[in-house]
């Protein structure tokens, strides 16, 4: 019986490890875009360092993104001469995200949820309306959601090479796991970010299945 009992232990535990830590599958990291706000019409390079595989990008990223930026963040990218609002990939990867701080919210709360943090965070309306209108519908319907805000972890994955150097870069990389029913985590403390010259501005998600 004693036996028995350990081995539900271990089980309970290991299924806590991984709800904090993730899973070893390939998860994808959806829709990350970036948005460019030179303080005047400037030509920019982007170059994506990506510890994964690349599954979509518009405009086709190529051997990276060469674009005229405008100050209201209007892109012309340069070999197809169209217009874009802002730089899209997509990609899969093996990394095990470290979810041990963070936010459990219920599905019905998401959207205020997302909307306080993601201005506190630093977004602008348009930006943090272009997220949740994204996020929300994968996540509304949940009993619960935990939610983590990845720092250097995803600065490592998905490294940005740009050229010219912004003056400040806001990267949101939101990580969330389903759950069934709520569980104990430590709140992730988060900083607000200031804009200041040339401003860089990126927002996308993973879902841990």
């Amino acid at each position: 019986m004693k036996a028995l009992k350990s081995k539900g232990l271990i089980l309970s535990l290991s299924l806590i490890l991984v709800l904090l830590t993730g899973c070893g599958s390939q998860e994808t990291t959806k829709k990350p875009v970036i948005y460019l706000y030179p303080k005047s019409q400037q030509t920019v390079s982007v170059k994506l360092a990506y510890r994964g595989k690349l599954t979509c990008t518009y405009p086709e990223y190529n051997d990276g993104w060469k674009v005229k930026a405008q100050p209201d963040g209007t892109l012309t990218n340069i070999s197809d001469n169209r217009e874009y609002s802002y730089l899209y990939w997509e990609g899969v990867s093996n990394n095990k995200w470290d979810m041990s701080k963070g936010f459990v919210i219920k599905g019905n709360e998401t959207e205020k949820f997302l909307q306080e943090e993601l201005k506190y965070l630093g977004l602008t309306p348009k930006e943090y309306n272009e997220f949740i209108v994204y996020w929300l519908p994968l996540m509304k319907d949940n009993n619960y959601n935990l939610i983590t805000f990845s720092g250097k972890e995803y600065e490592d994955l998905a490294k940005l090479n740009i050229s010219p150097k912004p003056d400040s870069m806001l990267r949101i990389m939101m990580v969330f796991k389903p759950l069934d029913k709520s569980i104990d985590v430590k709140k992730q403390e988060l900083k607000p970010f200031i804009r200041k010259g040339f401003t860089v501005v990126e927002w996308g998600g993973t879902e841990i299945k």
